[in-house]
């Protein structure tokens, strides 16, 4: 499981600093999934020893009153999902009144807590932690969030014992593993009910985490699969009555351990921010991606073409995700969606021979070549596989860092048809070969030549 943690303090210790460094973003959170309110912001870490999923939340106050009330419940809301908490303190300011009932009120939680001490830039680590042993929370670690200073310390500390879990080119357990993410009530229970058949029980799926994480083994067409179901798997009779309450963190979980995406909306909804978010971290993490668009059976024909339309002026900036129409509630098109998955994930763990990628590149290179930079063009020589799920090519050459963005999704279209891509992205990754005759490659082969004996100097 793609663990979370939670950033808590009071108000300006620097929680959000922090969150920016462990997500890669910048102080506009461009690329993470709002939460419930502005109070709250997820993203997946990039910083420290594993993969997980980091939350960013509002400053507590000791009598909350307006604002600082909601603000108060979205940071519950993040101790409750959390597998691991950081308190954050300003060491600075010195342990205050505040940051001693915080401490306590954490300690409830009977989550794993680690005690950063922020703002340490400049001072004796040793002594800006020693008054903050106050709190009996184990060791302060020291950091400089701003700097960067004592991050991965941290993280290292507060992700002790558990192991990385990403879904990243790991097929060895043979199973596929798809998420079933969506907003509430777009029928993704409904759905994975209809992929596991009417009368299965809940008593039939591995139990996952308390917050109602469900992973589900199923097989079909002489193919394993494993559901990640946020929303828990319940019985016919009951999915009616239940209200799915899905957390941002718990569907960042779930993009976190699959192999395929399927996004789930409603066809009579628009789509809203959150859904194109949600997609976007899909997305930017590599996912393979399916769009089910549910309750289709309920559509009059004459407005079918003109919500095809604003889902396509909608999600353009996502063109090769696939959109299927289909009917939980009735089973119209979930089979060609479990088809669909099964592609995708063939795509996505595709190998591509060194030699066949160059040629592929060589073809593309021909039909539309490289454009010039200062007069001189971009030469792309030749390309290898880097990784999978995603699909990473690497390309190699000379001035790959002016290679614009146009030239670039022109290339991944091209090895996407080149090789049925299918529903998944492709990262292009481009290096500069060494020039042979710059001052820094004659100094590597001067160094490399000191240590041959002297007869085989060149």
């Amino acid at each position: 499981m793609v663990p979370i943690v939670a950033l808590v303090g009071r108000p300006n210790v620097g929680k959000s600093t922090l969150f920016n460094v462990l997500t890669g973003t910048r102080d506009a959170i461009v690329s993470d999934v709002p939460g419930v309110t502005r109070d709250r912001q997820y993203g997946f870490g990039r910083t420290g020893p594993i993969p997980y999923v980091v939350i960013d939340t509002g400053g507590l106050v000791e009598k909350p009153t307006g604002l600082e009330a909601q603000m108060r419940a979205q940071t519950e809301r993040a101790v409750f999902e959390a597998d691991r908490i950081i308190l954050m303190t300003d060491a600075r300011s010195g342990l205050t009144p505040q940051d001693e009932l915080i401490a306590r009120e954490l300690r409830r939680s009977g989550k794993p807590i680690t005690l950063a001490v922020n703002k340490s830039e400049g001072l004796d680590p040793e002594g800006v932690a020693a008054e903050f042993h106050a709190l009996a929370l184990g060791e302060p670690v020291a950091i400089a969030a701003s700097h960067r200073s004592g991050v991965e310390e941290l993280l290292e500390h507060a992700l002790r014992g558990l192991e990385a879990h990403d879904a990243g080119d790991d097929s060895a357990t043979g199973a596929i593993r798809i998420a079933i993410i969506g907003r509430p009530n777009v029928g993704k229970s409904t759905l994975v009910n209809r992929l596991l058949g009417e009368e299965r029980v809940i008593a039939s799926a591995e139990p996952g985490t308390t917050r109602d994480r469900i992973l589900v083994p199923f097989r079909r067409d002489e193919r394993d699969f494993l559901l990640i179901d946020t929303a828990g798997v319940r019985r016919r009779a009951r999915i009616e009555d239940a209200v799915e309450r899905v957390s941002v963190a718990k569907t960042l979980q779930a993009i976190g351990e699959a192999h395929v995406v399927v996004l789930v909306l409603d066809a009579h909804d628009t789509v809203a921010e959150q859904d194109a978010s949600v997609l976007g971290i899909a997305l930017e993490r590599g996912r393979a991606l399916l769009i089910a668009v549910n309750k289709w059976d309920g559509i009059p024909p004459e407005q079918r073409e003109e919500i095809r339309r604003q889902l396509a002026l909608r999600l353009d900036f996502a063109q090769f995700v696939p959109l299927h129409f289909i009917s939980a509630r009735h089973g119209t098109g979930v089979g060609e969606l479990i088809g669909a998955a099964v592609r995708a994930y063939d795509a996505a763990m595709r190998e591509m021979p060194t030699p066949a990628l160059t040629r592929t590149l060589e073809q593309a290179i021909a039909a539309q070549p490289p454009p010039l930079v200062r007069g001189r063009r971009i030469k792309l020589k030749f390309a290898h596989q880097g990784g999978k799920n995603p699909p990473r090519i690497i390309v190699h050459g000379n001035q790959t860092g002016a290679v614009p963005d146009a030239y670039s999704r022109y290339l991944g279209n091209v090895f996407r048809k080149a090789y049925d891509l299918f529903a998944t992205p492709v990262v292009l990754e481009f290096r500069t070969d060494a020039n042979p005759y710059s001052a820094a490659s004659a100094r590597r082969r001067s160094r490399r030549n000191a240590r041959l004996p002297r007869g085989r100097r060149p």
